[in-house]
């Protein structure tokens, strides 16, 4: 009997942690500010140019300009490894993409990571960190209503 409610128990933890996962989460958004901080503090070349989605994301295409942003991190920037590493697993986390689908449609049309302009790397961040404080607004104020 111990046997089959401590079955249960560990069936009912593992349903709860795995919709949990999925889950936005605001704190999950704050941990992607503050990683994204800690590799902007740490390049050492401030001329890099990377891959930057534009200011105005389209309606839709939140997942794509992540998507964007992610792997323009994971291809250029090779600043402390593990600060990196970090960045992107927390860009890379399924919360994450949660907090910004928002703004997800299936009908959109994105443009293609390759498409978008080059920017200095500390654009490149600065867009980034609005695309997330975006994120975050947009989560409090559906959180308010």
């Amino acid at each position: 009997m111990k046997q089959l409610v401590f079955c249960l128990f560990a069936v009912c933890c593992w349903w709860l942690a795995d919709a949990s996962s999925a889950e936005c989460s605001e704190r999950k958004l704050k941990e992607v500010r503050r990683e994204l901080e800690g590799v902007n503090n740490t390049l050492q070349n401030r001329e890099l140019l990377l891959t930057t989605p534009p200011e105005n994301i389209e309606e839709g295409c939140c997942l794509s300009a992540l998507r964007c942003f992610r792997d323009s991190i994971q291809e250029n920037i090779k600043s402390t490894v593990t600060l990196q590493r970090r960045l992107y697993k927390s860009l890379n986390h399924s919360q994450t993409a949660a907090c910004l689908n928002f703004c997800h449609s299936e009908n959109a049309t994105c443009q293609t990571c390759n498409s978008h302009p080059q920017e200095k790397v500390g654009e490149f961040f600065s867009r980034l960190d609005s695309f997330i404080q975006k994120a975050i607004s947009k989560l409090r104020s559906s959180a308010a209503n």
